[in-house]
């Protein structure tokens, strides 16, 4: 290696969890670039209520989420349990007002080679109305 090559190294799969997690509290004009910072180009997302592929429609879905619960953000619940490329953490979704929780499910995540998330199976505990 060259003194003009750089290394970047990958992140950690829990600095990629937590990434991951901030994905979805960012809002706005950035969207877009945290989701590619975070996600392979090839993500696929699905839980019971949504299947989607690729950053673009991620960012959609993301989207989607923040305008149906303005005011919330997702905090990880708990310590991610990872092993190989593999990753499940649990979540809620978080009232900046009042600190209720109607939403709250775990991730399972897989990890491409450079360690932005590949795959995200989500699983929904608790859904309001349900």
């Amino acid at each position: 290696m060259t003194a003009e090559q750089q290394t970047v190294s990958a992140p950690s799969q829990l600095e990629s969890v937590e990434r991951y997690l901030a994905v979805w509290n960012t809002t706005g004009d950035v969207l877009a670039k945290a989701v590619a910072a975070a996600l392979t180009e090839d993500v696929t997302y699905v839980d019971p209520l949504a299947d989607v592929a690729g950053h673009e429609a991620l960012a959609t879905l993301i989207r989607g989420v923040q305008q149906q619960f303005t005011g919330y953000e997702f905090r990880l619940t708990g310590s991610p349990d990872i092993h190989h490329q593999v990753a499940r953490f649990g979540w809620e979704l978080v009232s900046r007002t009042d600190g209720s929780a109607p939403v709250a499910g775990f991730d399972v995540v897989t990890f491409g080679a450079d360690g932005r998330i590949r795959t995200v199976t989500g699983f929904l505990d608790r859904v309001p109305g349900a």
